[in-house]
């Protein structure tokens, strides 16, 4: 049975999320005003595209261009499942520019079917993430603007895309960041927030504190706010009162990260302090966001998950 789930994520300048399921409609030639991006989940998807007919199988990734000219029709007998993304132009534009450091004109994409495991990878869990409401704003930010500058780089025809400067160091930015962050970490704080602060491009201010601290900042943001909660749960405050006061959607959220990060739950870990016992747990080997990043710039293997 076919079904489809619509979304829109007003923060990030209205992304449209789309999850259709077991499409067998024929869709006849037309045209979007917005960059229409997908992956596809199950079958594939055929359709007419820059005056050739091209398939998209399960693990690619469709692309269609604003404007352009296409179809779009099952190419197998049970229909395809994708998960699509609609953005402006001025979004992709936003992303190139903050790649290249300076303005510079739309990305083009010449084909309609990409074949890139690892970005179709990024693009699935890219549009799972959207659709949680738990996600918080910067780790939104961050996965769009991460993947889209990947597909940028990787498949746009513009060959300057690829002589993109190298990340400078700014081991100064980075304490600032950390500061900010430490300072902050109750609110919804924004990749522009971050940026305003140190006069560096989104794109750049990502990696540039990824490849010094070992984590991009919305992990960073996410320790920091699991560590304040210890310090409140110590104190023997309630649980829900400790999620809403270290920026947590709510309690459930907390519970989930916190035992992610610790390997025990805010309500045990609460109960051991106040029984006098003490719970002692490293962070587990799979959680790689636990690597020692606090208060430090320098040399971290960490990366994100």
């Amino acid at each position: 049975m076919q079904e489809e789930t619509q979304q829109q994520v007003r923060q990030l300048r209205d992304v449209e999320l789309l999850h259709a399921q077991h499409l067998k409609h024929s869709f006849p030639k037309h045209t979007h005003e917005r960059y229409a991006i997908g992956v596809i989940e199950q079958g594939a998807l055929g359709f007419f595209y820059r005056g050739e007919n091209v398939v998209a199988a399960q693990g690619q990734i469709n692309l269609c261009i604003p404007g352009e000219v296409h179809t779009g029709q099952p190419a197998t007998e049970g229909g395809w499942t994708y998960r699509m993304f609609y953005f402006d132009a001025d979004v992709l534009q936003t992303v190139a520019s903050d790649v290249l450091g300076r303005a510079c004109e739309l990305p083009f994409f010449r084909s309609g079917v990409l074949h890139d495991p690892a970005l179709a990878a990024q693009l699935y869990q890219l549009h799972q993430q959207l659709g949680n409401v738990a996600t918080p704003l910067l780790e939104q930010q961050t996965r769009l603007l991460e993947t889209l500058g990947e597909l940028i780089v990787r498949h746009g025809d513009d060959s300057s895309l690829n002589n993109r400067p190298k990340i400078p160091t700014h081991p100064t930015a980075v304490q600032q960041l950390i500061h900010y962050i430490e300072e902050n970490f109750s609110a919804d704080i924004s990749l522009d927030d971050l940026a305003q602060h140190t006069h560096i491009s989104r794109y750049h201010l990502v990696h540039l504190f990824s490849e010094t601290v070992g984590i991009p900042p919305h992990a960073y943001l996410r320790q920091v706010r699991i560590r304040r909660a210890k310090q409140m749960l110590h104190a023997g405050q309630p649980i829900a009162t400790v999620a809403a006061a270290t920026g947590f959607t709510d309690q459930s959220h907390l519970n989930r990260w916190f035992k992610r990060l610790w390997g025990f739950t805010p309500g045990q870990y609460r109960n051991s302090v106040q029984d006098g016992h003490a719970i002692v747990s490293y962070p587990s080997a799979k959680s790689k966001e636990q690597l020692h990043v606090a208060n430090q710039t320098h040399g971290s293997l960490a990366s994100d998950i």
